[in-house]
């Protein structure tokens, strides 16, 4: 059950180091303390790879990128191969210009990831090497819907088998993949698109879920994904007359924060294919 992955970040309380945007570097903090993990930031060349090591699993998001931020990619993504820990590769805005696709695909060439998690615009981008992703959200000709699932979830097992990382994708359903099988996700709401982050600390969520389950990742990182959708569709519900995203974005955490397992396991909306 997905409320046993929860249930052991809880335990384990997984420490994270997050070389992450700045947009949105304190929600990702704060949203690995809200899910029982614990964060360290850090993108400083000469400090990453002593980061990485004390810490079990590291999360690299390219939102923000800058030469400096991308040489600490290369320090702590290797160093975390060294030691065999999660590495997640969270590849925003991939196809939307030249530097954000070619530090992703060499990323992807020279790190061992664990993860990879993105939109589908991300994913078919580092998938087919070029890309029309508008910004940091989904072209409208790649949304994943119930007319083109099956092809959309035999490419995410494809991609998974060639990249030897799990794949989630996320959007209006979600997709979680090994080579072998694939979780379809209908947990969220279209408000969570709103706000600022959510993919972002999802990312940060998921890693800390992949290193406190390191026997079955691929369903700790669908735990994660219906755990994100779920504090969506609750911190809704919490909403009053009069509130907007603001509000939205603290119920979210608050929701995240008080998931337990039984909430969690009555509350996905998941099958297997």
């Amino acid at each position: 059950m997905l409320g046993n992955c929860l249930e052991n970040v809880r335990k384990s309380t997984p420490l994270v180091h997050n070389i992450t945007n700045y947009v949105t570097v304190n929600d990702v903090a704060n949203a690995l303390l809200a899910c029982g993990g614990s964060p360290i930031m850090s993108d400083e060349p000469e400090d990453v790879a002593d980061i990485t090591t004390i810490c079990g699993g590291l999360n690299i998001n390219i939102g923000t990128l800058n030469k400096r931020s991308i040489e600490s990619m290369f320090v702590a993504g290797a160093k975390a191969n060294e030691l065999r820990h999660i590495v997640l590769l969270d590849p925003v805005g991939a196809g939307a210009s030249a530097l954000r696709t070619n530090t992703a695909i060499a990323l992807i060439e020279k790190i061992k990831f664990d993860v990879i998690r993105g939109n589908i615009s991300e994913i078919k981008t580092l998938a087919l090497g070029s890309g029309t992703t508008k910004g940091v959200d989904a072209d409208a000709a790649d949304i994943v819907t119930e007319e083109n699932l099956e092809p959309m979830v035999a490419f995410a097992k494809d991609f998974a088998e060639k990249t030897g990382a799990i794949a989630a994708i996320t959007g209006a359903i979600d997709l979680v993949a090994d080579a072998e099988k694939c979780y379809i996700i209908r947990n969220g709401r279209p408000e969570m698109s709103k706000i600022t982050g959510t993919g972002c600390q999802l990312s940060g969520i998921a890693t800390a879920y992949a290193i406190a389950n390191p026997e079955n990742k691929t369903e700790a990182v669908a735990a994660a994904v219906c755990l994100m959708g779920l504090a969506g569709e609750i911190g809704y519900t919490n909403m009053q007359q009069g509130e907007g995203n603001s509000t939205y974005r603290n119920r979210i955490m608050d929701a995240i924060y008080n998931m337990d397992a039984e909430t969690l396991n009555k509350g996905a909306k998941y099958e297997v294919r």
